[in-house]
Formats: C-alpha cells, structure tokens, sequence
C-alpha cells in the first residue's frame, strides 16, 4: 500500500563511466573502487516510464478516485507523473480485499463491512465489499486528459462461487466498454482472478490441503467463466495468473512452475495469459526499528530478496510471457511504523524498483491502502484521517491529505527515465556495500545517472555525517562527457518521515504539486561528486 508525488521538471542524460568510491561506511576518501561504465548502451535493460505502477486495495478504492467528485489530490499525484513521463501509471485494482468482493446491480456505489481497528492495523481491511455499477465508473476521473491509462482489476475467486464471478466480471466489462471509458482512451488491460491463493488453505478459503495441483484445474473453470462473459477473444483485454503471495520455485507448489506444469498454459482461459504477477513483502513486521530500518535500506537485502525470484522470471520469459511484481512493499501487516513511513524508505523504494527492471520485471506495483504506514513510489494518503496510522488513537487534529516521503523515489524514477519512449537502463558494479548506481541511456546514449547512498543517518547518530566521494571516468568508444548538472534529494534524517526536498523543491504541499524553486549544482567529471549518507543524487551529463 504505497503512495507518491512527482515533479514536473525532469532533467537529461544518458552515457557511461568509471567511478571510484570509498568501501565500507561512506567516508570520504582519495581511494576506492574502480567501476566502468561504456559510454553507449549495449545490453542495457529497455524500461518505460511507467516502471512504477500502483495496486489499489480493492475495499475502498472510491476514496482513491473520489465518489461524488473526483479526488483532486490523487489526481494531481498521478498528473505528476504524466507531465514528467508523458505515460500514466498502470494501475491494479484488487488484492486481499478482490476476494471479499461482491456485485449487487441494486447498489448504487459500494456497501463494505470493516473489523473494527486495532493498534497494528489501525484501518483494517473490509470483510465485506458488494459493489454496484458505480463501482466502477470513477476509473474515468483518474487521468482523464491523457489517453493510455491501463487497469487491471481483481475478481473474486476466494469464494468459490461462480455466479458471483460471472456478475463482477460482467459488471467490470460493461463499464469500461462504454463510450464514456472509450472516448477517454482508458482501457480494461487486465483480469485477474483471485489474490494470494497459495494463502487460502490457512486464512479458511479453500482446505488445509488445498495444493497447486487442485488450484489449476479449479482456476480454469472459473477463469473459462470468466473469459467467455468477458469476451476475451474480440477484446484487448486479458489475463494476469499467479498472483501468488510467495513462492516455491518448484514445479510442485504454488510457482509460475507448478501451474505451468499442471496445465494452465494449455487450457482456452491460460490463451489469455499474457502476463504473470508475483507478489513480495520483505517482511511482516508490525513494530519498526532504527535497525530495521537499516536492514530494509541495505543494498544487499535488497539483491538477494529479489534474485531469489531469477527461477521464476526465467521460467516466465521461457514461455513468451511478461512478468511483474503485481503486488509489492516493504513490510507486510500495512508496514512497519518507524520504517515503512519514512525517508529512508524512499532510498528503498528508489533502489528495490530500479533493481527489479535489471532482474526482468517489466513493472512494479507498490500496494496502496486508506491509512496504511508504508508507501512508495506513489506514496500517499489521498484523504483526510481521523485516526493515527502508527497505532489507531484518535488524532486531535484530523490529517490532511499528504504524500509520504516515498513519492519522491516515484518522481526521481520517472526524471531518470524522462519521456523519449527509448530509454535502457543499467546498473553499475560498485563494491561499496552502501552505494547503489544506476545509468539511463536515450537511443543507446548516456544521459544520466543516479547514486543512492543508503548508509542510515538516523535522529539518534551522534557522530558527524559520512559522506562518499565518487571519481567519475568513462569507458568505451564515443565522445565523453566532462561536466554535468546535479539534483540532490536532500534527506536530514532517514527516520524522518517529512522534510525532503528534490533539487531544492517539495511535494508535501495541500494540492501535491511541486513548490520551491528548482536547484541543481554543476560538476565535472574531473572533480567527482560527493553524497552524503542517506542521501541520492542524479547526475544529468552535459
């Protein structure tokens, strides 16, 4: 459940270097690593400037887009992102909640039922959604002057019940076949039937017993439901499978490779699977931690929680298919307090996302929630709350709506990327435990690059700052640069959870559009670049 915020000045460059960095903790230093970069692309990963996409927990997704009127906010934190990219985010309706969703043509909007909230998840999850046709409508008012909005939307397939699937799907379909979705250029891309259903055997869905074996066949005969009421075979949209909440990288449990070799390519529903979705959490926390924090920041947490999904990737590009993490975070159990909300959660953010494109994940999608402590590239409460998210009590002054300090990550991101449509990115070998960098390439030359020193420089450190210098040099044939611009994301602290600037201006504003003055630095290459602990910086090469 994450949010975000962006700017609408995005600068440029694309080529390739050598830097040298100090090892270790980040202080400054005349030595270091060597790293070469090649001035052209080569085989660096294509990514588009939707990278970044957001899944939406289902239950109360008409506080996201607005009910009676459209959810201005929200929509100036997406707008963000399109002025930057010229793209809108690909967005997921669904999770935990797809599975407790009903239709009820006779409702006008949505009836949800909720738990009543607890200190560890102040705004809990309803246990009971049934929609209406207006439902479905307010889609229209997420980005409505720029055509390309794509959406996939969870089904219920928890409840077993084939009716109730046959009238969602139904429901989704009619609405996004009208002139009214048409005409604003925003289509159904994707169904996705079920959420996490290697989880239902021990949250009472399904049986104790219930194994991938019995879930393909079973999830065919609903997903044939599904398809023939959708009218998949003349439609643009198709189909998401997996969606599973972990994995067993075998071909016998709950994988892309077990359902794959129970069968589920080969059915007429499998036909329309055009992309598969895992989901990640790097852990289930309910109570933060400085030291946590720091583990969530650390750069090789980070490679290895996701290069433990390389067999799964593979085994989905062996097959012709797109794979994306449809579901992601930092913790689960709506994040951790203290971690999930706060500074250095965007060097987290900024990094995890840059580092999936390089393992072959086409897009991320970073889970929202109403209330929910963590956020990332769309990092965000889009409305006005009366309980504290840390621990549910009541608040004297209700929140404002407010972006979170990882929708920064979401604008550097799309900065990095820019709008050329033919952009590669690459990362760079740096020894260093606590730097991570990563070069942007335009039609197969430099353009930029971004730094992100994660080394935690929390409230509670008593010793000065340590900082990293980096020694630029660039390798390979083609003209090199010897100067560039630099945009700092200014962080005090990484267990702050506000205060951030982004080349000197700021997103935590009332509408979410940036406000300050723009401010960069010049370098040249000769002279090198120093960054502070907790801190990322993008070099724009002239």
């Amino acid at each position: 459940m994450q949010i975000w915020t962006c700017s609408p000045q995005a600068p440029d460059a694309n080529q390739q270097f050598t830097l040298t960095t100090t090892p270790g903790s980040g202080s400054t230093s005349s030595g270091g690593d060597s790293v070469s970069i090649p001035i052209t692309a080569g085989s660096a990963t294509a990514v588009t400037g939707n990278l970044l996409a957001l899944s939406i927990e289902q239950d109360r997704w008409l506080d996201w887009s607005g009910n009676a009127t459209q959810n201005t906010f929200f929509f100036n934190c997406l707008d963000n992102i399109v002025e930057i990219t010229g793209l809108p985010p690909q967005i997921r309706i669904g999770a935990d909640s797809e599975d407790h969703t009903n239709f009820n043509p006779n409702v006008q909007g949505v009836q949800d039922q909720f738990p009543p909230p607890t200190t560890t998840v102040p705004y809990p999850e309803a246990s009971s959604i049934v929609a209406g046709p207006g439902f479905y409508q307010p889609v229209l008012w997420l980005i409505p002057r720029f055509p390309g909005t794509g959406v996939t939307w969870g089904v219920n397939f928890g409840g077993a019940n084939l009716t109730a699937v046959f009238l969602e799907t139904q429901a989704i379909v009619t609405a996004f076949a009208s002139s009214a979705f048409t005409q604003a250029g925003i289509t159904l891309d994707n169904l996705e039937l079920g959420n996490e259903a290697d989880l239902y055997s021990g949250n009472g869905l399904r049986a104790s017993t219930y194994t991938v074996q019995q879930y393909t066949p079973q999830w065919i005969t609903y997903a044939t439901n599904l398809t023939n009421t959708a009218k998949l075979s003349s439609s643009h949209t198709r189909l998401w499978g997996g969606a599973f909440a972990g994995s067993s990288h075998t071909t016998t449990g709950f994988s892309p490779q077990g359902i794959f070799a129970n069968g589920i390519l080969n059915s007429v529903p499998g036909a329309f699977i055009k992309t598969i979705s895992q989901h990640h959490y790097s852990g289930s926390f309910c109570t933060g931690s400085e030291s946590l924090l720091q583990d969530l920041m650390t750069k090789a947490t980070i490679r290895s929680n996701l290069s433990s999904f390389t067999p799964d990737i593979e085994a989905v590009h062996a097959q012709g298919l797109n794979y994306v993490f449809g579901e992601t975070n930092s913790y689960s159990c709506h994040g951790a307090p203290g971690v999930s909300n706060t500074a250095g959660a965007a060097l987290w953010t900024l990094d995890y996302a840059l580092y999936a494109s390089q393992i072959g994940a086409t897009q991320v999608y970073f889970h929202e929630g109403i209330g929910y402590k963590v956020g990332d590239y769309f990092t965000i409460q889009p409305l006005t709350l009366t309980r504290s998210t840390l621990d549910g009590s009541t608040l004297a002054t209700p929140q404002a709506p407010h972006i979170q300090p990882q929708y920064y990550a979401a604008i550097i991101i799309a900065e990095a990327i820019g709008d050329s449509g033919d952009t590669q990115v690459a990362e760079l070998s740096i020894s260093d435990t606590r730097l991570s960098g990563y070069a942007f390439y335009e039609s197969g030359s430099l353009k930029r690059a971004i730094f992100i020193n994660s080394l935690a420089y929390l409230t509670t450190t008593t010793t000065a700052r340590p900082s990293t210098h980096v020694n630029l040099s660039f390798s390979g044939s083609g003209t090199a640069p010897t100067s560039f611009s630099v945009k700092r994301l200014r962080i005090n602290h990484a267990d702050d959870v506000s205060g951030l600037t982004w080349g000197g201006q700021t997103y935590e504003t009332s509408d979410a559009r940036v406000s300050g003055t723009l401010t960069t630095e010049s370098g040249t290459v000769a002279g090198g670049i120093d960054i502070p602990a907790t801190q990322t910086v993008m070099l724009s090469f002239n």
